[in-house]
């Protein structure tokens, strides 16, 4: 009998190629999935056309749904008994609006878990984020797995009600999950978003609100793919949540001056060296500003970001280091080193 394939949600977006990559044994940072032979993959598409994101590859069974069509969730878990799910898909910035997080994170989440269940799957790893427990205090505070929920705006609420899903499915007894918390994360096939980070940086009104001494934990898309890989085959992971991110927080003047560095010295592109400097009151202002588009069922990209640009968001790794064995190896100026060249094989500009 062929073993179950391992069924992905959100496989055409930016971590999703890479997982699907490293499930194919083409990520060395990645661990090789334990069964003899590859793995069947079986990825759940939004759009028809998301299927170039992917490499052309008739082992692959691309499946097309969205999670807000719970028969479509039925049919990308039908004869899947005993597989595991990875379950990637999310709104993070919505292109319309702020309802989307409940609709189609949490409702979804609902949907495609009471669908995992009814088909028999194994296990099913659930991606969740920082956002659920919000904030670090200060920058020497660092979150665990224990730390309280105290959810950031929209995202976070959804996240924290996906993490409940999830707990509420492995307490029925029928379904494995593991939730794995990721910061923000990075490296190659990155969104227009974040190239355009790049060349703001390469322009010099990259913004840094306050000193510029917060920290972030972030987490290196290689890395993060051994977490989920780990998190996926090891018996001990069920029930269980990890963070899992590179091995220490940066702070945001540590991020911009790196991929600054990596630009000038090693990639030849000329920068200006300036910073747009605000003052932490932008941020304040930020917030609260998001906070009420959000209640009105509004959102904005730009003004969530910014809102977030001096706060301190970090966590430790300790507990998926000593329960699963992840051990990440890229960190930050390796990590946007291959991010840039990445671009630059691409024809990204980075100026």
């Amino acid at each position: 009998m062929s073993a179950p394939p391992l069924l992905i949600t959100g496989a055409a977006g930016w971590l999703g190629r890479r997982l699907v990559a490293a499930l194919r044994g083409e990520v060395p940072e990645a661990p090789a999935w334990s069964s003899a032979a590859p793995p069947a993959l079986r990825c759940l598409l939004e759009r028809r056309e998301d299927a170039a994101a992917l490499p052309e590859d008739r082992t692959l069974d691309l499946r097309h749904g969205d999670l807000r069509q719970p028969a479509a969730l039925r049919a990308f878990c039908e004869k899947a008994g005993g597989a595991v799910l990875f379950h990637l898909a999310a709104v993070i910035h919505p292109r319309r609006s702020s309802r989307e997080f409940e609709h189609v994170n949490v409702r979804g989440t609902a949907a495609l878990l009471e669908a995992a269940e009814d088909a028999g799957v194994r296990r099913v790893v659930v991606m969740s984020s920082t956002s659920p427990v919000g904030t670090n205090p200060d920058p020497t505070h660092r979150f665990d797995e224990t730390a309280p929920y105290r959810p950031y705006v929209g995202y976070g609420r959804s996240k924290m009600k996906v993490e409940q899903l999830a707990a509420a499915a492995a307490a029925r007894g029928r379904l494995e999950t593991v939730v794995v918390r990721a910061p923000w994360f990075y490296g190659p096939m990155q969104p227009a978003r974040q190239s355009e980070w790049f060349r703001m940086i390469q322009r010099g009104d990259a913004p840094i609100v306050g000193g510029g001494d917060n920290v972030r934990s972030m987490a290196y898309l290689d890395n993060l793919c051994q977490g989920l890989i780990l998190a996926a085959q090891h018996p001990a992971a069920a029930g269980q949540t990890y963070w899992v991110a590179d091995r220490r927080p940066y702070s945001m003047n540590e991020i911009v001056d790196t991929v600054e560095r990596l630009l000038r010295d090693e990639f030849d592109i000329p920068v200006t060296g300036r910073r747009l400097r605000l003052p932490g009151l932008a941020a304040k202002l930020a917030y609260a500003t998001d906070w009420t588009l959000q209640r009105l069922g509004l959102y904005h990209q730009k003004i969530h970001v910014l809102s977030e640009m001096n706060k301190n968001i970090a966590c430790r790794i300790d507990k998926a280091e000593r329960e699963l064995g992840y051990a990440p190896t890229v960190d930050l100026e390796e990590g946007m080193r291959r991010s840039l060249r990445w671009c630059v094989e691409h024809g990204v500009p980075l100026r």
